[in-house]
């Protein structure tokens, strides 16, 4: 009974260790709040979707497989020759044999040091294939979702899912993934081994197991919530940069830095937060394995000893120095893979999280779909018809009530009204930006929900208020990436908007940079260069929507004149403040409160001297104020 009190009292310290776990779980649970996420993943269904970017590469991962079997043999080899090499220091040898012994030993490193070369550039290679390939799908179906479903997610979050979650999913197939299976051929190689060697000391190793089992399993569900935790503040902080670094200038301009520092300080020490409790779980689950480590030396070393100095006999077998040199040997390679499995299950748990955020973006229906049977748009003549059109963004908010009208091919026709009665709306649903929930749209007498989205928007260029020009060349703006455009095509859209009275004065013409956002350009010569974009891509509708809006009377007068042009290309739908911008529309549509209520030209409405007559004076007037503000701004 001597020999099992070590074990009695490593129980004892097990018991000690469970309880200050229990206390560490009641710790983490105490705050949850300031930190969200969004749906819990199962596990199965993470790597089961996780294994189909790894499919394509199985032959790899069993190549590397097989070299990663190779690359234990030192792990599992090596405890043997100590063993047989203090065997021979015990007794009478030869130096022929110890230094076979060690030439043996130094072959078998040899080959463990090639493989584990070996292994980890296929595992890189094959790790940034699937990154490349997770990102791209990432990418694109966030491209496929709508407007409506866009508006509703920080840009900050979908970066952070694209480049940061990604890579963390990268980490687990490259290291984490192939180091546990290589632990656990290693921990199996180890027991089996043991036992050869000794069964009763093997059965006194494997007494720890069921608390190392157990500790594993409290360690996954305490990791994984904190690793939840981390990714949603990393997410928080990003969208938070992202929109306040966009926003700097207003912040600046209110004197708002400190209130801002101050919500800044809020996010990051709730990241810090939930950082510090994933570190916490960590560092409480690494000593707990390396305290059993040690209480199985401990073990191994009374028992072991006791039975090494009285020459006792366990099963038949003698415990010899050798004995003794091998198992500890054996010990310390068999925790060593647990005492690593807190750092992998660390690193597991944190590309679960991220995985459980990446398909939380991906399960994402995207709300604007081709139908089955959709078919290509061709021929575009731009003949537009609502029909008894009902629209609410939300519930039965309705936005449009039974809007009903009809423009011909190569018209020119204007929306007015004031703020919020729907203008902006009737031109997303004609790009089918949003679906409508009763009524009909028809573009040359079909409902634009039977053809492809793609084809729809291909015949459709839009220019807007707000010009967004991405980092580049002018000449990648304008072509978007489509290299079946010349230069010549180029220049010519350029010149046939006018956009050449600037363009030529640049010094490196269509190579001139582009900054974010194009915010090295004023916001006159952006209007142009979007009207160059959309001529250059020769679409059949054209949209303008509110693009004359800040916009300075010198440029809006050049941009008349490029107007007036493009308003020979074909269909015209106009939105805009400023009524100079509508007068020669074919037709004019008056909205209030998402209806139409009056329709006609210019001069027709204008002798009805109804909604838009009392909208034309207003704005005659508030031009005028304006012209006088500006003269006497110039005398002073």
């Amino acid at each position: 009974m001597y020999e099992w009190y070590p074990l009695l009292i490593t129980g004892a310290l097990i018991g000690v260790f469970s309880l200050v776990f229990f206390v560490a779980y009641l710790v983490i649970r105490r705050d949850r709040q300031g930190i969200g996420f969004e749906r819990e993943v199962g596990d199965r269904e993470i790597f089961r979707r996780l294994l189909k970017y790894a499919k394509p590469h199985r032959k790899a991962f069993a190549l590397a497989l097989v070299i990663m079997v190779l690359s234990t043999a030192y792990d599992l080899i090596s405890p043997l020759f100590l063993g047989e090499i203090e065997q021979l220091l015990e007794g009478d040898f030869g130096l022929p044999a110890l230094y076979g012994k060690v030439a043996w030993f130094f072959g078998v490193l040899l080959i463990s040091v090639v493989c584990t070369y070996a292994e980890a550039i296929i595992l890189q290679k094959i790790g940034q294939k699937i990154l490349t390939a997770l990102r791209e799908d990432v990418f694109r179906h966030i491209e496929s979702l709508s407007h409506n479903q866009l508006h509703r997610m920080p840009v900050g979050k979908l970066v952070t899912r694209v480049a940061n979650d990604t890579e963390a999913i990268s980490r687990m197939f490259t290291r984490v993934l192939v180091n546990l299976i290589k632990n656990f051929f290693i921990i199996i190689g180890v027991l089996v081994a043991m036992l050869f060697c000794n069964f009763e000391l093997t059965l006194m190793v494997l007494c720890f197991v069921p608390f190392i089992v157990l500790f594993s399993f409290v360690f996954r569900k305490f990791s994984r919530r904190a690793h939840r935790h981390v990714k949603d503040g990393t997410t928080n902080v990003n969208t938070f940069l992202s929109e306040h670094l966009s926003g700097m200038k207003i912040i600046q301009i209110f004197n708002r830095e400190a209130r801002k520092g101050e919500a800044f300080e809020k996010q990051n020490r709730a990241l810090r937060k939930a950082k510090q409790e994933e570190i916490f779980v960590f560092a409480v689950f690494r000593p707990i394995v390396y305290m059993l480590y040690i209480s199985s030396v401990l073990c191994l070393l009374y028992l072991g000893g006791r039975g090494y100095i009285r020459q006792t006999q366990f099963f038949g077998q003698t415990i010899t120095a050798g004995t003794l040199v091998t198992f500890y040997a054996y010990i310390a390679t068999f925790f060593n893979p647990l005492q690593n499995l807190a750092e992998q299950f660390n690193r597991l748990q944190s590309a679960f999280a991220s995985a459980e955020k990446i398909f939380t973006v991906m399960d994402q229906t995207p709300e604007i779909v081709d139908a089955p049977d959709a078919k290509e748009l061709t021929n575009v003549r731009g003949e537009i018809e609502f029909r008894n059109v009902w629209f609410a963004y939300e519930g039965e908010e309705w936005v449009l009530r039974d809007v009903s009208f009809h423009i011909n091919a190569g018209e020119t026709a204007a929306f007015v009204g004031a703020t919020g009665s729907g203008k902006t709306t009737i031109l997303s649903l004609l790009c089918r930006n949003y679906d409508i929930q009763k009524g009909e749209i028809l573009l040359d007498g079909i409902d634009i929900r039977t053809v492809t989205v793609s084809s729809l928007r291909r015949s459709m260029g839009q220019m807007l208020q707000d010009v967004f020009l991405f980092s580049g060349t002018i000449r990648s703006n304008l072509t978007l990436g489509e290299e079946r455009f010349s230069d010549a095509q180029i220049l010519a859209a350029c010149r046939y908007v006018n956009a050449d009275t600037f363009l030529s004065a640049l010094p490196n013409g269509l190579d001139e940079e582009v900054r974010e956002r194009g915010n090295n350009f004023s916001a006159g010569q952006r209007q142009l260069l979007s009207f160059a974009r959309t001529v250059l891509h020769e679409p059949s509708v054209l949209i303008l929507d509110e693009a004359t809006a800040n916009i300075d009377t010198e440029t809006e007068q050049i941009i008349q004149k490029s107007l007036e042009k493009m308003m020979t290309i074909g269909t015209m739908l106009i939105v805009a403040h400023r009524l100079s911008t509508i007068y020669g529309a074919d037709r004019i549509f008056v909205l209030d409160h998402g209806q139409i209520v009056e329709r006609g030209t210019h001069e027709s409405l204008l002798a009805t001297k109804g909604y838009y007559y009392r909208l034309h004076e207003q704005t005659v007037k508030r031009e005028a104020q304006k012209q006088d503000q500006t003269e006497r701004n110039e005398i002073v």
